[in-house]
């Protein structure tokens, strides 16, 4: 069986950083490492060059940052996913990235087998944080930043099932759980999230995750049970 190589370009500042995440993924026989930038700049350059699956992208760096170099890249690649490098988790550039369409977040001192497992999820479309866990971060990061909500026209292009399921969905329920609590099928429930994907014009359950928040359909301390949060 053939495997499939996943081409990776790493974006950080800082060299031993870059160097040290190049000299970990590349010993994996189906990752390759297509190019290192220094800065946004030279992402975005490199992004719309080589169109690399995946993207890991420091929040912070000097010049133009993580967070306007994923807006750029995502709006001029067509499968290209970034995934952003951060110091802590709740850091209000992460939350803005995600806002631009990042597929979540990784911290810096991540151990080298979970770093591998991300790039192969990532290339795979699936995000890099637990319905649960993007919920809670999401939560807590709106509820610093009231000024955020805001009504959202878009709202009335969804049906009221589509409602239900992405304020389930932003309350950190999987497929499954919003398919329990909906009396439907898991496959109807992915059906569902795929079609508010497509009426809001969102990249994916990420996004669809803050667009909820900041519209006003979840609200601080909705999420589901801390239970579920691990």
């Amino acid at each position: 069986m053939t495997r499939t190589t996943i081409t990776l370009l790493i974006a950080d500042d800082h060299p031993l950083a870059r160097s040290g995440l190049a000299a970990i993924l590349a010993e994996e026989p189906d990752i390759e490492i297509v190019g290192q930038a220094s800065d946004g700049d030279e992402a975005v350059l490199l992004a719309q060059r080589l169109h690399p699956d995946v993207v890991f992208m420091d929040v912070r760096m000097p010049g133009v940052n993580g967070v306007e170099a994923t807006r750029r890249i995502l709006a001029t690649t067509e499968h290209t996913r970034v995934v952003m490098l951060t110091t802590f988790d709740l850091d209000e550039h992460v939350y803005d990235a995600l806002r631009a369409g990042s597929a979540g977040f990784l911290l810096k001192d991540t151990p080298p087998d979970q770093l591998c497992d991300a790039v192969r999820r990532c290339a795979a479309g699936e995000t890099m944080l637990s319905p649960p866990v993007l919920a809670r971060m999401v939560d807590k990061l709106v509820a610093l930043q009231p000024a955020r909500h805001r009504p959202d026209s878009r709202l009335a292009d969804l049906t009221g099932r589509e409602t239900e399921v992405l304020t389930h969905l932003a309350r950190g329920m999987s497929n499954a759980e919003i398919g329990q609590a909906l009396f439907l099928s898991e496959a109807t429930v992915k059906t569902h999230v795929g079609r508010v994907l497509t009426k809001l014009g969102l990249r994916d359950r990420v996004q669809a995750v803050v667009f909820a928040y900041e519209s006003g359909l979840a609200t601080p301390g909705s999420r589901h049970s801390d239970t579920d949060l691990g």
